[in-house]
């Protein structure tokens, strides 16, 4: 029979990617981000803003892993976050039980962290939005969570179908969350302004009256499309 797991396991130190490097993404939009990673990156469609009004976030990814009903792997996140860290929890995309309340928000506001993610519940809304915590989540439950774990601090975990290694960054607007792995985080920097100079050439031609694009229209007019 195997061994009880540790209540938590934390992993105390990790590569950080360059603060300059993180802050370019300060204020790119989700989906060009995405397009930077060839259409993936953005966790599910659920994990959304708990105040749309504060839906903006940016900054180095600290994960944790919660067992479902239980947010011991929260506290070690907290504990081991420094400024401008985003807290990335995992929770089995648990929906029995809040993970997070407003008074660890307000904890997490204190210590300077940028934001919190996670694929499970929050609770205690007006009280988080109180805090000024940006929090992203898959909805709200006033049902409370235990703390025993078993849990997990900076080490990679899946949240919301998509892996996060800690040092990786965490950009979130209104759409949702992106997650940039920091071994990509040189090549997404670079793509970026080309991206952003093909949407505003995107835009200015719909606003022109555009209602095609030309690649699609190309494609239209192929021999790779059959009309019958």
């Amino acid at each position: 029979m195997l061994d009880d797991p540790p209540l938590l396991t934390i992993r105390q130190t990790f590569a950080r990617p360059d603060p300059a490097r993180v802050a370019a993404l300060t204020g790119a939009q989700t989906g060009h981000l995405v397009d930077c990673m060839d259409g993936r990156g953005a966790l599910d469609w659920r994990i959304k803003p708990l105040d749309p009004a504060n839906a903006t976030i940016c900054g180095t990814a600290i994960t944790a892993f919660a067992y479902p009903a239980d947010n011991l792997g929260v506290f070690g996140a907290l504990h081991q976050a420094q400024p401008g860290d985003v807290i990335v929890v995992a929770n089995d995309s648990y929906t029995g039980t809040a993970l997070i309340g407003d008074l660890v928000c307000g904890m997490m506001k204190n210590k300077g962290v940028a934001g919190f993610v996670t694929d499970g519940l929050a609770r205690d809304r007006a009280g988080i939005v109180a805090s000024g915590l940006p929090v992203f989540c898959a909805g709200i439950s006033p049902n409370s969570p235990a703390r025993n774990g078993p849990g997990t601090t900076n080490l990679p975990v899946l949240c919301g179908g998509v892996a996060v290694s800690p040092g990786d960054v965490v950009v979130a607007d209104a759409d949702g969350v992106v997650i940039v792995p920091q071994a990509m985080l040189d090549l997404v920097i670079e793509r970026l302004q080309a991206v952003r100079a093909a949407e505003a050439a995107a835009e200015a031609a719909v606003k022109a009256g555009a209602t095609m694009t030309a690649a699609v229209e190309r494609l239209l007019n192929s021999d790779r499309v059959k009309r019958i």
